[in-house]
Formats: C-alpha cells, structure tokens, sequence
C-alpha cells in the first residue's frame, strides 16, 4: 500500500453524442489528471484527452454508448496569482448567458445537456477565468440579424429620442404585443446609455427582457446585462465600468427595491443601487406598483437630476394626466388592425408585419337573465357569489355551477357556446380562464376533471399562494409543459385569478373567458388580460387570425369597451369624436352578443342603448342615492327655473339635516357636446401653447364643471329625502299613484318640517 497525494489537478471536458436526441447538445463536465507531469500543457494534449475519456467511458460503455471528445483543458490557471475552475462554475456561466439546458433523465432531473456550440463553451471557459459571470450577447453564438422595426415602432423609437434631448420623460401608450422591450432597448443602443436600469413590478419578465437584449446588442461587446438570475451581477457591472468603460442594463424588481431600508422597507439592500447616478430608468408595466406611497418613494430616490425616464404600459389609465402630450408616444389596438388592413394597399406585394396579429373578437353571454339569483346591486353578474367555496372545498351553489358547464358544453351543432361541439373544442384547445379565487379555481378544477367533456382536457390551476414571482414563473412553465411541443395533440384549461395576465405570452392561447370580477373591474386590467390571447403564434403551418374573449357579464364588457375607446357612458356627455372612437374600435374588435341561439352585433347606437339601460336599471336598484340620476341635461335650465333653483338653494342651505354643500353660481349651467369636445382639446394642448383668450375659455369651462358638481350636490340632498317624504305621504285612496307633479301636494307639513 502507498500513499498517495491529497491534491489532484482536474481538467474540463467537452463531447457530444451523435444520435438525433443529442443533436446540438454539448455535455460539459469534470475530471481528475491522475498524472502531475500534465501541469502547463495545453489544451487537448494527449494526456488530457486520456484522462478525459478515462471518466467518461465509465458512464457511456455500460451502455454501448459512442461519443465524440471535442475539447479538454485543464482547470488551473494564473491571475493575480495560481486559481482555478470548475464545470460548475462554466455551467453557471452558460446558464445566466441564456443557454438553454436539456435534461435527459426527467424523473431524476439529470444528465443535464447544453443546447450550445463549442466556440460558446470556449468562450464560457475564458469567462470564468477573467471573473465574469457571464457573456456578453456578441460572445453567445445566435444566428441574430437586425431587428426591422414596423413604422409605428421607428416613430417611437425617434420621438422618445427627441423628446430626451430636452426632457427627462416619456410615455409609451402601447398596447401589448407592440414589441415595447426590443424598441425600448433599441433607444438605450442609439442613445449610447452608460447606465440602464430596468424596473418592473413583474420579475418574472426578467428572462424575456433578457432574450430581447441579445436580439438588439448581440453586436456590441460593449454592452452588458444583468439582474439576480441574468447576464452579470451588479457589482461585477460596475467593475467592468470602472476598468474598460463598460455599458450596461440592469433589471431589478419593484418588490425588492421596496423592501429596502432606504424608502421604508425592512432590509439593508440595493444601497449601491439606489446611490448609482443612472442615465435612463425604463418602467415596464409603469401602471402597476409605481402610484402607491412606498413605488414613488423607490422612484424618488432613483431618480436623479439628469436621469431619463421611459415608462412602458399597454394600459396607463391612471398615468397620462402626467404626461403632456408630446410626452407621450400612443399605439393601440385600433392603429394596429388599421395597419393591417391598409398594409396592402400601401405597400402592394411587401410582406405584411401586421399580418400575424390576430383580430379580436368578444363574446357577451349574459349570466344574469338565466341566474336572477346572482345579480348584484349594480345589476351585474356576481362571479364571487356564483363560485362561493364552502368550508369542506366545493362549491356552495354546485348544481347551478355544473349546469353553467354543462350550458357550455351541450351538444348542439347550432350552439353558439364554445364547447357544444367538436370543432368547436378543437379550435378552443387551449384557453385561459380567470376565476374569482384561489379556493374557488381549486374547486373549479376538481369539477372540470370529473366533468363528462372536460376530463379531456388537461386543466392547470397556476391560482395559487406564495411569493409571486417563483409562482408565476413555475405558472408559465407549468403551462407551457402541459401543452406540450405540438398543442395540436393536447387539450389544456388555464385557471387563474391574476397570475399570467400581464408581461407574458402563450402562444396556443386561443380565448380567454372571463369568470370573474364585476362591474367596476378597472379597465386597466381588462384589457391587459384579453390581449394575453393575441398573442401571435404559427402552428403546424397554420397562423393565428382569429382569438376571442368569453364573458358572462355584458354589461361590464360594454362599460369597459365604453372607457378604452375613451366613452363616457353618461348621458349628454357622448360627443362625436367619441362615437367614431367606438365605432373604429367596435369595427375591428367585434362585440357579439348571445342570447340563446341568436347573435346580435353591437354598434354604436346599440352599444350606447344598451349603456344608458345599465344606468336606468342600477337607479332602480340603488335608490334616489345613486350619482347616475343626474346628467347635463338637468343643467339645462331657463331664467324662471333658475330663480326656482336659486330659492332652492336657499332653503337646502337652512336645513340642519343637510350637510353644507358646495356653493354654485346659478348662471353657470354645466357643459353641452360642444363644450366638454372644446375643453378637452384645450386641456391636451400644452400650456404653454395656449392664447391668452384660449386660457380664459379653459378656466371659464373649467367653473362650469365646477358648478355642475355643486349644483348635483343639492340635487342629491333633495333626492335621498325622497324615499322618507312618500314613507309620510297622506293617501286617501290606497291605490293612488304618487306622480312627480302631485308628489308635493301629498306630503304632510310634519314630514317637510322634519325631513326637509
């Protein structure tokens, strides 16, 4: 017996199998150089290749398995002094550089494979030696050419470059799939950024904005990325700044930043991020997260005097009153199908950029009329009674539950539902469903696999607790398992109550149905919701042209559809311009109504019918309190009925049962059509545009609206007494009707005094 050394040198190995399962695969692993005497010898000298082979014919033999060597190194190396490496360290590298891995042994998850080449696992070597953590895009080996950006992508591009040489922000109002992180990242390379910080309250996107920045720097060495999971860390960046002027775009969480002790939070983190002097923060989905106290706080401290400011959003309803219009760049979904439709006409015989984003299309099925029981006070469809869980999981209304799936399902080939036959299941393989809950998607599911139809179909419940970001990225990989390589063979239900609904895409997605939310749902999330199942997708040769959104509440739809093309759904207030707005909209965004076995497409007049009819029905429901009693037209008022109003005013200002309300100049009455279209325009005109007569007509408007809210405000004080003067009326006769002209005379002297 001897002994022998403790100490042994190793060496990387390369090799591939050559069989159709390992094409363009690469395993990179470890050995041990029995032999001390290889010290200093290149790479691939015969002694390493033996010691190479040496380890790998122990797990390749046994099974009869050939294999090509490529590549042998040894692991140590000199900087600053003798270190060295090992596979784990490259296969870090490899990994946050974006190489996709393939495991071969799925159960144990091993035998881990790269989907790579060996000029990039070369380079990946060099990398771990000159302590980087990963490649920059030019060192990855893509078949990248230049993006060709569409028109509408250019003119944002130029005008946010603009805008940046005499301001410090920018809005992007692009709906979603406009292509905001490539064209974003396309300003940071024009501009020459030093120092880009991308910022999200969605983590999970970190990997898309990553794929995207190889796409744009995958020719400049000069450029970096980072983040926790990708490309380099922060303090590696910032090294390479200092020592070869290095650019670079960071990503970094709205959540982790706000834990940070330095705007409220709890944690000692991100000091050296929130001390960096960035030249340009791009907000991505700058709608979520950035209003709240502790977002601005994360924002303020950012933020430095000569930073930029790019925020991206598909939906920033509550941002652009921020944002004076040539601050903000607009792409929505109506310019889109524009360009779509007019390309050809335009551009005879070039390829379409448009042609693979699918048309729209909504589906109203209006639970209400078929469930009474479940409609709520403002008269809309109540998803989270209907789905209401019990304490043992199942559902509290389980028949009414299971009959709704089985009206889905009902065989009928004349059906208008979209599960009544089979090639109505056939092109809806593949859909999202937003439910009310957690516990509610779990009973869902539980039903769904014991349902006669949907059995068939895999479902998966991505609504679930814990820390948002892990879940929403096991969600979509979840998702995209389930629908497998060919989305022709597999059947899939999504269940969610908000995870997948913004910043991802998954292409198989043929319809989204809405079975959740209510009346008041914010636009915002609506539409950032739908747009997930338009997703552009080329299947087995065939394109998507068509998606579509199920909902089972119609009014909700309307009242959404109403304020994303810019209605308001109030009476005297719908002008012109607003009508053409919906009419684009509803043109290329069909709204179908179903009732039954018949289907009725809204236009405007009907759409605003129907509107008008929420409104009536909601007053009925919620009494004399409710705001939509009152409209413009009230304020339309003549010299006699003003002089009334005026003495009614008096008389509300006396009464100690009334709150003091607002005071109102009679002679201001409200705005008409003309006036709310020319006040508007003023108010998107920049200030410092403005004539000095212009000025004055704004502010002049602008009271009108003022005294409009006032004069509602003793309109309401009387209304809401209404309901206790009947209760004190004085009728002879038990079946007279109380009449708005005979309502005063009917009332008793007491109940005036009291109530009045």
């Amino acid at each position: 017996m001897r002994f022998t050394s403790s100490l042994k040198l190793k060496l990387i190995y390369v090799f591939r199998i050559n069989d159709a399962a390992h094409r363009g695969c690469l395993k990179i692993g470890e050995a041990t150089c029995e032999d001390e005497n290889v010290f200093g010898l290149s790479p691939n000298s015969k002694a390493l290749n033996e010691a190479a082979r040496k380890r790998i014919n122990q797990y390749t033999q046994t099974a009869g398995i050939a294999y090509d060597l490529l590549y042998t190194e040894l692991t140590v190396y000199n900087r600053g002094g003798l270190r060295s490496f090992n596979d784990k360290e490259v296969h870090n590298v490899l990994e946050r550089s974006g190489i996709k891995k393939k495991v071969f042994d799925t159960v144990n998850k091993a035998n881990e494979w790269f989907i790579t080449d060996l000029e990039t696992v070369k380079r990946a070597i060099a990398t771990v030696k000159e302590g980087r953590n990963s490649l920059s895009s030019a060192e990855v080996t893509q078949e990248y050419s230049p993006i060709i950006f569409r028109p509408e992508q250019q003119e944002a591009i130029s005008k946010t470059k603009k805008q940046f040489k005499k301001g410090n922000q920018m809005l992007w109002n692009a709906k979603m799939r406009f292509g905001k992180t490539l064209s974003a990242l396309q300003v940071v390379k024009d501009m020459e950024f030093q120092r880009t910080l991308i910022l999200t309250h969605r983590p999970v996107v970190d990997a898309g904005w990553f794929e995207d920045f190889g796409k744009i720097f995958y020719d400049r060495k000069d450029f970096a990325y980072g983040s926790k999971n990708n490309g380099e860390s922060y303090d590696s960046l910032e090294r390479q700044v200092e020592s070869h002027g290095l650019h670079y775009v960071y990503f970094a969480s709205m959540q982790d930043l706000r834990g940070s002790e330095l705007v409220g939070g709890n944690f000692d983190k991100n000091n050296e991020v929130f001390a960096t002097d960035w030249d340009l923060i791009i907000v991505d989905e700058a709608h979520e997260g950035t209003q709240t106290e502790l977002g601005k706080a994360v924002m303020g401290e950012l933020v430095k005097e000569q930073t930029k400011v790019l925020r991206l959003s598909g939906t920033p309803f509550n941002l652009l009153d921020d944002f004076k219009e040539d601050e903000i760049y607009t792409w929505d979904y109506v310019m889109e199908q524009r360009a779509k439709m007019s390309w050809d006409e335009l551009h005879f015989g070039d390829p379409n950029p448009y042609a693979s984003l699918p048309t729209l299309n909504i589906y109203t099925y209006d639970l209400g009329r078929l469930l009474h029981e479940f409609v709520d006070e403002d008269v809309a469809f109540n998803f989270r009674e209907f789905f209401r869980v019990n304490e043992a999981g199942g559902f509290c209304h389980e028949k009414d539950v299971r009959a709704f799936l089985n009206l889905l399902t009902k065989e009928d080939k004349d059906s208008l539902y979209p599960y009544a036959n089979e090639e109505y299941r056939n092109i809806f393989r593949h859909t999202l469903w937003m439910v009310p809950g957690v516990k509610e998607a779990r009973a869902l599911s539980a039903m769904l696999q014991t349902h006669p139809v949907f059995q068939h179909f895999k479902v998966v419940n991505v609504a679930g607790d814990g820390d948002q970001d892990e879940e929403s990225r096991d969600a979509l990989e979840a998702v995209e398992q389930a629908i497998g390589k060919d989305p022709d063979a597999t059947r899939t239900i999504t269940l969610s109550c908000g995870r997948l609904t913004t910043g991802v895409s998954v292409k198989a997605w043929t319809a989204v149905f809405m079975l959740s939310g209510s009346y008041n749902t914010a636009a915002s999330s609506y539409m950032q919701t739908i747009f997930r199942v338009q997703t552009p997708a080329t299947i087995n040769g065939r394109m998507k042209e068509q998606c579509y959104v199920f909902d089972f509440a119609p009014d909700r739809t309307l009242k959404v559809i109403a304020e994303t093309a810019k209605i308001s759904a109030k009476a005297g207030k719908t002008s012109q311009s607003d009508r053409k707005a919906m009419g684009e909209f509803i043109n290329f965004c069909p709204i179908i109504s179903i009732e039954g076995s018949q289907m009725n497409r809204f236009d405007v007049p009907h759409m605003l019918e129907q509107l008008k009819r929420v409104y009536v029905e909601r007053v009925i429901r919620n009494g004399f309190e409710d705001n939509s009693l009152y409209n413009d037209e009230l304020m339309k008022l003549d010299d006699l009925e003003l002089q009334e109003f005026d003495d009614l005013k008096k008389i509300i200002g006396q009464t100690k049962a009334m709150p003091k309300t607002n005071q109102v100049d009679i002679n201001s009455q409200g705005l008409n059509n003309e006036e709310y279209e020319e006040k508007e325009k003023l108010e998107k005109k920049p200030k410092k545009e403005l004539t000095e007569e212009e000025r004055k007509r704004l502010e002049e408007l602008k009271m009108k609206t003022k005294n409009r809210e006032a004069a509602i405000s003793i309109l309401r004080g009387i209304s809401i007494r209404m309901p206790l003067l009947i209760y004190g009326a004085e009728l002879s006769d038990e079946n007279q009707e109380i009449t708005i002209d005979n309502f005063a005379s009917l009332i008793d002297p007491q109940s005036w005094e009291e109530f009045m």
